[in-house]
């Protein structure tokens, strides 16, 4: 099979495709046939090194959809469609940036779609980090106002697009003049130009502070969109768009405000439920909720799909499908 392998920690380049023995199977793991896999920031940050624990060399990759080869125990069906993410992809051993791959039972999530390989591929990280953010973290509700820091990115536009099907206004944020017509396109109801400072030009749109915020940014923003709240308010980090982990000298009773509660969602401790994966798939199908795809790459393209990951510019989530 083709995989793409990281020796060493470093820039796209790093990515080489090379020809390795399809893995064998051992008990509770599952041989799948990847179809398409999404391309997430953490493993951008895990190609610069910056993950903790990470041995090289590698296959990264996070997520996948594909098709079951070969379950030793007879629980999966040869043929099954099937989605897989976190659980240690990636990172505790190879992930999706391959033709096949080797992964535990408890990962895979059973559904079944007429939908293209290449839209399929966008959904299972992008789902369940945005499902998770909005329904276990911030526990949106109708009516209730949401600030979507980092719109543009491909859960910022997916989040957008769940909280008005909630029933909350939501406004989002750019750097980019440009991008407003594509949030609001999206389904925002307002849309502010990010300069760093949002607490002042919020109340443009919001005079009392926001019911819930979703910072995507990170650490570098994070103080800032915590003035951005309501009395009351909850803030969750769930992006680090900024690649940058960890504050300093961070004083609580200086850094957040008083009532506004501050919490984090992270896609590998919290699972969304398969009816709700299914029911999303659905969603997509009928148009209810629609995919931004940033761009569709063969594996041999996997440097051209991390060097435009890098630039920040694909406005969707960046696909690619290994087989041909």
């Amino acid at each position: 099979m083709k995989a793409a392998v990281i020796y060493h920690p470093g820039g796209p380049e790093q990515l080489i495709i090379e020809e390795r023995a399809i893995p064998e199977v051992p008990a509770g793991w599952v041989l799948v046939k990847i179809k398409a896999f999404g391309l997430n920031r953490s493993e951008l940050m895990t190609r610069k090194g910056m993950s903790p624990g990470v041995a090289f060399p590698r296959i990264l990759g996070i997520e996948c959809v594909g098709e079951v080869v070969q379950d030793p125990s007879g629980e999966w069906t040869s043929g099954q469609k099937v989605a897989a993410f976190m659980g240690g992809m990636g990172r505790v051993f190879d992930g999706g940036y391959a033709e096949y791959a080797v992964l535990p039972q408890e990962l895979l999530y059973a559904f079944e779609s007429y939908l293209g390989w290449d839209m399929l591929g966008a959904v299972p990280e992008m789902l369940q980090t945005v499902y998770g953010s909005l329904h276990l973290a911030l526990k949106m509700a109708k009516g209730e106002s949401l600030l979507v820091r980092g719109g543009t990115s491909s859960i910022g536009m997916l989040a957008i697009q769940l909280a008005k099907k909630q029933g909350l206004t939501v406004t989002a944020t750019t750097r980019k003049e440009e991008k407003r017509a594509a949030l609001l396109k999206n389904g925002a109801d307002n849309v502010l130009i990010d300069d760093g400072h949002l607490a002042v030009h919020s109340k443009q749109v919001q005079a009392g502070g926001f019911d819930k915020v979703l910072e995507l940014v990170g650490t570098t923003t994070l103080k800032d969109s915590l003035q951005c709240a309501a009395p009351g308010g909850i803030v969750c980090m769930t992006g680090i768009l900024s690649e940058q982990w960890s504050l300093t000298d961070f004083a609580p009773m200086d850094f957040i405000p008083s009532t506004v509660s501050l919490t984090i969602y992270s896609s590998g401790q919290y699972r969304i439920d398969a009816n709700s994966f299914q029911q999303f798939i659905r969603d997509v199908e009928t148009g209810a909720i629609r995919l931004s795809i940033g761009g569709i790459f063969t594996l041999e393209e996997i440097v051209a799909a991390h060097q435009l990951m890098d630039s920040n510019i694909a406005n969707g989530k960046i696909v690619v499908l290994p087989q041909h």
